[in-house]
Order: C-alpha cells, then sequence, then structure tokens
C-alpha cells in the first residue's frame, strides 16, 4: 500500500542513496545477495542476543538496504527480468528468516507460521493472477503488503520495550504480535483474491 502510492518518491530517495554503491563498482544482483546474506547472520545471531529493539532497528536498517538494488539497477540500466526474480525470491527468505528466529527465540512457532503463511499467499495472489493475465505489479495497493509489514513488525518490537503483557493472558507479547500481524496479512490475501478475481473475470 505505502509502495503503491509513493512509489515515486521513494525511488528518488532510494535513487539518492544508491550513488555511492554504483561509485564502488558494485552490481545490483551483488546488493541484493549482500543483504540476504547480512539478514540471515543477524537472524541467527538474535537468539543469543534476545534484544528486541536492537533486532527491529538492523532489520529495519537491512530491508531499506535491499530497496537499493532495484535503484543501483535504475542507475546503471541494467534492470533485467532475473534481477526481479532474484530481489523476489531473496525478499521471500529474508521475511521468512526474521519470522522463524522469533519463533525460535520466543517458542511461538504456530504465530509465526500463520505469518508466513499468510506473507507468502499475498505474494502467491500475485504472482498466480499473472500467469493468467498479464498485470502492473505497481496497481496492487493491499493492505499488508511486504513494506508494511515489515513497519508494523519492527513497530511491535520497539513498542516491546514500553508494553508489558499481563500475567493472566493466554498469549505473549510476541505471539499477540505475530498474531495481530498473521491476522491482517491474510486479509490481504483475501483483498488480493477479490482483486484478482475481478480483473481475471475481465479477461
Amino acid at each position: 500500500m505505502i509502495d503503491g502510492h509513493f512509489k515515486k518518491r521513494l525511488d528518488r530517495v532510494w535513487n539518492y542513496l544508491a550513488r555511492g554503491i554504483v561509485k564502488a563498482g558494485i552490481s545490483a544482483n551483488q546488493v541484493t545477495l549482500a543483504g540476504l546474506i547480512f539478514m540471515l547472520l543477524v537472524c541467527l545471531v538474535y537468539p543469543f542476543w534476545q534484544n528486541q529493539v536492537g533486532f527491529a532497528l538492523v532489520i529495519l536498517f537491512f530491508f531499506a538496504f535491499d530497496s537499493l538494488d532495484g535503484a543501483v539497477a535504475r542507475i546503471t540500466n541494467t534492470c533485467s527480468d532475473f534481477g526481479g526474480y532474484l530481489d523476489a525470491m531473496v525478499d521471500r527468505y529474508q521475511e521468512i528468516a526474521v519470522y522463524a528466529a522469533l519463533a525460535y527465540t520466543h517458542d511461538c512457532w504456530p504465530a509465526a507460521f500463520f505469518v508466513i503463511s499468510g506473507s507468502l499467499l499475498v505474494s502467491y495472489a500475485k504472482a498466480r493472477t499473472a500467469v493468467e493475465k498479464p498485470i502492473h505489479n505497481d496497481t496492487w495497493p493491499d493492505l499488508m503488503e511486504r513494506m508494511e509489514r515489515i513497519l508494523f513488525l519492527c513497530v511491535g518490537l520497539l513498542l516491546s520495550s514500553v508494553l508489558t503483557v499481563p500475567d493472566d493472558w493466554p498469549v505473549s507479547y510476541m505471539t499477540g504480535l505475530l498474531l495481530l500481524i498473521g491476522v491482517l496479512t491474510h486479509f490481504t490475501a483475501i483483498q488480493r483474491f477479490f482483486r484478482a478475481k475481478r480483473i481475471l473475470q475481465e479477461k
């Protein structure tokens, strides 16, 4: 939703930040893979670190860093179908790694699975529609796209330092946060289902 409504403005920001990377001679695909490696390392460290505020800030940085690959490709005129495909695959692995790290550390596997399944369905809803009919990638401004999920999660992690859950609550703070994200994410998947239904019926 944010990316769909503010894509041009955001692209100008990423283009500005990517200039230094371009001067260093780093390609867009190298930026994509570097973001994946760094994110996996952070997720592997989190169970030992267990600093939710720090984790939120770090994953915000690396998810933002991941947005620079498209800017590098635009500036260097090296946009390619494979580059877009690689970026999409890496995005999924990064998101799965983050929720797996949270699930392992806080023992909330069912809630994490609920979020991950919704996230994959949100992505698949658009991709499967494109198999049936050509679509514009930027015209799906739904509620909990990848950027919204990341921001929602990071805000929730940051607030964990000031919010507490009563002892008599049936779920922990982390489980409740992931369940809320999961509900909103599956709602978005349903949004996309009906959007796809309309598009395909117009075919």
